[in-house]
């Protein structure tokens, strides 16, 4: 969680070449529509300077006979001389389709950009969301669930903020200044000189709004990631939480991570409420100066009343852009910083994928060979180290050990979630490295301690998306797993809908569709990680009863605790401190009088305990 912050507090680069060009490339699919909202911009940018223009040339040619400036020879020719002609010409034919077009231009790239905005985010999710699916399951330990969860959602929209309303609005803001910087200059320089002037007061103010505003969105970026993984590992463990009573005091630790989320947002919001009027009142004193000074140079001639006029309003005009321009300096920082954590995740090399050249995997048997194999999770420290064993076609071999002994981690490497370090994993003779993930996993399935089952129905639970699984076969599984019955009885069968995590159903109805869903795959091979241990006395039987029938034919791979569910393993294999210290069937072992006789002498006498203490509550008092 602390990686999680601290990689939350970095902004960067307000502007940084090797992110736009990436970013650039998701604009591509729909660079019509972009250019399209560009040349819009582009024209709205430019019709930003013809008002004014328009109402000094209304004052100057028809209201203030004084006026000496001269028209403009095809706008000469155009106008009537006429005052009440010519004030309805520039009205209705000039000025009113202006501000239409002005308006549809608007609206067309602002509707495009946003069209495009919502596409892009659409793209880098699907883009996201496949390349997390493909990342080894270490990557996974790592990495808290709700960084990766702001990843897909909060830095996706502020993408979406850039390409919406920022890229091409940038360039617009840019554009409409230099159109009205161009044309205050061209119709007097010394007029547009005393607008500039407040501009050094409009630099101070903008720098110390993007400082504060910098400061505030840096905290508002931790506060988010704060309460993600608050609220993600607090929802989780609701269970727990209500158990021990900790309702109040997770209560009180999360109103501190909201208040200061809400106290960064307040500091924003200080920020942008003055800012803007600040930019306003900068603005009215450029119009200040330019009506008393322009009002002085109109009374002696030196300008039109109509120039003193438009310029008031290019006063106005001209801050408009800028306040933008510093709005859009925070999104476009917002944005670079969100890009470098997209495409860092992105960029997350992909340890465990299909080889170059693929072996071939027809006809499999389901042979399994463990040859002097060797893992750590992390540093130097062994998890399961120079093991070697093998699991004959149709065999059933358990392994047992001490918890933290490696035997979920055979399993995991067996499937390539994580890569074998030392050694080799053989599938039918093949190092597994050498199939494709896709040919390796559909011949395993697997049914682990904690069944996960998927929002949806019961069929779609038991499929998984496998379009082969015809109902048919799909009734049979839940049949020789002995739910059927229970899902028969359910209103809607095996369309009953499944809630997050299947949580109307008990655990044992859950394992016991968790074994309906292997069997529905017909795996070559069944790989059982504790799946009986969670579950109560007559639903194990149950399983038990089953799994006479289904692990006949096929190559099972059984871990358990409960050593009276593996005694008749072709084979057991004992683990100790990752090492393969035992391997014979139970007679064997038990003949042996090694860890196995351990293992179950203590948990004989444990049964024998609890029966005692069963009799002594039964007999009579």
């Amino acid at each position: 969680m602390t990686d999680n912050i601290h990689e939350e507090e970095i902004l960067g680069k307000a502007y940084d070449a090797r992110l736009m060009r990436r970013l650039i490339d998701y604009l591509r699919p729909y660079w019509f529509v972009t250019l399209l909202a560009l040349v819009a911009i582009l024209l709205y940018g430019v019709l930003q300077a013809a008002p004014p223009y328009l109402l000094k040339l209304l004052v100057d040619r028809y209201l203030d006979p004084t006026a000496s400036a001269q028209t403009p020879e095809i706008l000469d020719r155009f106008l009537s001389r006429d005052p009440a002609t010519g004030i309805m010409q520039v009205a209705l034919v000039l000025f009113l389709p202006i501000s239409l077009l002005t308006f549809l231009l608007e609206f067309g790239q602002s509707f495009a950009m946003q069209l495009v905005g919502q596409r892009v985010m659409f793209d880098l999710r699907k883009q996201l969301f496949a390349h997390l699916q493909r990342l080894e399951v270490g990557f996974f330990d790592r990495n808290p669930v709700g960084r990766l969860v702001t990843r897909l959602t909060s830095d996706v929209d502020v993408l979406n903020d850039l390409f919406a309303s920022g890229m091409v609005a940038i360039i617009g803001d840019i554009f409409s200044l230099a159109s009205i910087v161009v044309v205050m200059l061209a119709i007097n320089w010394k007029l547009a000189l005393l607008t500039f002037s407040v501009l050094p007061l409009i630099a101070v103010v903008t720098m110390l709004f993007r400082r504060f505003v910098r400061d505030s969105y840096r905290r508002i970026r931790v506060a988010i990631a704060r309460i993600n993984a608050y609220l993600q590992e607090h929802i989780t463990g609701m269970t727990v939480l209500q158990l021990f009573n900790r309702e109040k005091r997770s209560f009180e630790e999360f109103e501190k991570v909201n208040r200061l989320h809400m106290e960064a947002y307040k500091d924003s919001i200080m920020a942008y409420g003055l800012f803007y009027p600040a930019v306003e009142v900068l603005g009215v004193l450029a119009a200040a100066i330019i009506l008393y000074l322009g009002g002085a140079m109109a009374l002696t001639g030196a300008v039109t009343i109509g120039t003193a006029i438009a310029f008031i309003q290019y006063a106005q005009r001209f801050f408009r852009p800028i306040q933008d321009l510093s709005d859009k300096y925070n999104v476009l920082q917002a944005a670079m910083a969100s890009a470098e954590r997209i495409f860092k995740l992105l960029d997350t090399p992909v340890s465990i994928a299909d080889p170059a050249q693929p072996a071939p995997a027809d006809k499999p048997q389901g042979r399994i060979e463990f040859r002097q194999a060797g893992f750590a999770y992390r540093d130097k420290h062994r998890v399961i180290e120079n093991v070697s064993f093998t699991i004959e076609p149709g065999e059933t071999v358990a392994v047992v050990g001490h918890t933290g002994a490696g035997k979920t981690t055979l399993t995991n490497l067996l499937l390539r979630f994580y890569e074998v370090q030392e050694g080799q994993i053989l599938f039918d003779g093949v190092n597994i490295r050498d199939l494709r993930l896709r040919d390796l996993r559909q011949n395993f399935g697997m049914v682990l301690q904690d069944p996960f089952l998927f929002t949806g129905t019961i069929a779609s639970n038991i499929r998984l998306g496998t379009n082969g699984i015809s109902q048919e076969r799909m009734r049979e599984a839940a049949r020789q797993v002995n739910i059927l019955d229970f899902i028969e009885s359910l209103p809607g069968k095996f369309d009953e809908p499944v809630k997050e995590r299947g949580a109307t159903l008990s655990v044992g109805q859950k394992q016991l569709l968790s074994f309906a869903r292997a069997l529905a795959h017909d795996p070559r091979v069944l790989v059982l990680d504790e799946a009986t241990s969670s579950v109560d006395p007559e639903t194990e039987a149950l399983i038990r009863d089953a799994l006479r029938r289904l692990l006949t034919g096929r190559t099972s791979l059984v871990i358990a605790h409960r050593l009276s569910t593996i005694q008749n393993a072709s084979k057991i294999v004992v683990m100790h401190k990752g090492h393969v210290r035992e391997v014979g069937t139970h007679q064997e072992l038990l003949q042996k009088r090694g860890i196995y006789y351990k293992l179950y002498e203590l948990q004989y006498k444990d049964q024998e305990a609890l029966a005692a203490a069963v009799r002594d509550r039964a007999a009579p008092q």
